[in-house]
This record gives structure tokens, sequence and C-alpha cells, in this order.
């Protein structure tokens, strides 16, 4: 788990209760890690970055411990307009996906 790679025990995290938006996550990344924001900030774009990058590449991006990217193609299919109940085509389409790691999962809902 990246908490005990940098030696900070679960309680260090301060999650609150709503969404945590960029800039706190880059304020506590920099004070977990005990470096300025500026570099927590670039960390975050430069990982932001690689993502998209290999996603895009390679069809998957996966980060250990937390999950992976996946891109996906979806196949053309009929649906219906909500509004006027009217058939519709919706086009193949490619979209990228997020896929939880089990990591993740035992970390957030416990171990079975």
């Amino acid at each position: 788990m990246i908490a005990s790679a940098i030696g900070v025990g679960y309680k260090a995290f301060s999650m609150p209760v709503t969404k945590m938006t960029k800039t706190q996550l880059q304020n506590e990344l920099a004070n977990i890690t005990k470096t300025t924001k500026k570099i927590a900030t670039h960390f975050l774009d430069v990982l932001t970055t690689i993502a998209y990058r290999e996603t895009k590449k390679k069809g998957e991006f996966v980060l250990p411990g937390f999950g992976k990217l996946v891109k996906q193609k979806r196949k053309a299919r009929k649906g219906r307009n909500p509004a006027t109940g009217q058939a519709i085509k919706i086009p193949a389409k490619t979209v990228v996906k997020f896929r939880v790691g089990k990591a993740a999962k035992d970390a957030v809902l416990g171990a079975k």
C-alpha cells in the first residue's frame, strides 16, 4: 500500500466526509510526503499524463494496489429517447473504464 510504503499509518489521512478536491488532494499529498505543494501538484499532473498516454497507446494503465484504466470498444446498439420514447441508434464508440483493484476493494470494504 502507498501509505505503508512511505511509513504513514492510515490514521494520518484526514479524509473529509465530502468529496476531496484536487487542491485538497495536493495539500494532503504534500503534507504526508513532507514536500511542497508545487512538487505534489507536479507529481499528480505527471501521473495523470502518463495514465492517459499509456491508456491511449496500450489500451490500459495499471496503478498497482489501486486499479487500472482500460480502453474498451462498445458495439452499436438500439436505445430509446426518454423524452419521446422514439427508438434511436446509438453508434459504436470507444470508452475508458476504471476497474478497482482487489487491494483497494479490501482496504475500503474490508477483506472477506
